[in-house]
């Protein structure tokens, strides 16, 4: 129960984090392009990198600060961090084969499927 409380923590600090940073580049970068979730992505995945190298080879924390900072904080940021991470791991065990599939497939099926929740929507409400 105390790690699902540091992640639930960790969420509400990650997700309020993406509110102000969406704010703040949108006010600077303006809207006609998604600058803002490109941004907060290509953020969180540099964050996810480091913090997930530091914790491996310099830092010695619990599973709790472990998930509070990933899966809480990152998490609520940006869950393209963690695919990320998933797509690094990957290459890093040289399944080369499953990172290419993995990240196309993230990829085009997320986009159908947000088409396709669209589209039922309009059907059925």
């Amino acid at each position: 129960m105390a790690l699902t409380l540091w992640i639930a923590a960790g969420g509400a600090f990650g997700a309020t984090l993406r509110h102000f940073m969406n704010v703040l580049i949108g006010r600077i970068a303006g809207d006609s392009f998604p600058w803002h979730t490109m941004l907060i992505n290509i953020s969180g995945s540099f964050v996810m990198g480091l913090l997930i190298s530091l914790m491996a080879l310099r830092w010695n924390v619990s599973n709790e600060m472990r998930a509070f900072l990933t899966t809480g904080i990152l998490g609520g940021y940006t869950t393209f961090s963690a695919f990320s991470l998933d797509f690094a791991l990957l290459v890093e065990r040289k399944t080369y084969y499953l990172a290419g599939a993995y990240a196309l497939s993230s990829v085009v099926l997320s986009l159908v499927a947000i088409f396709a929740g669209m589209a039922f929507a309009k059907v059925f409400a």
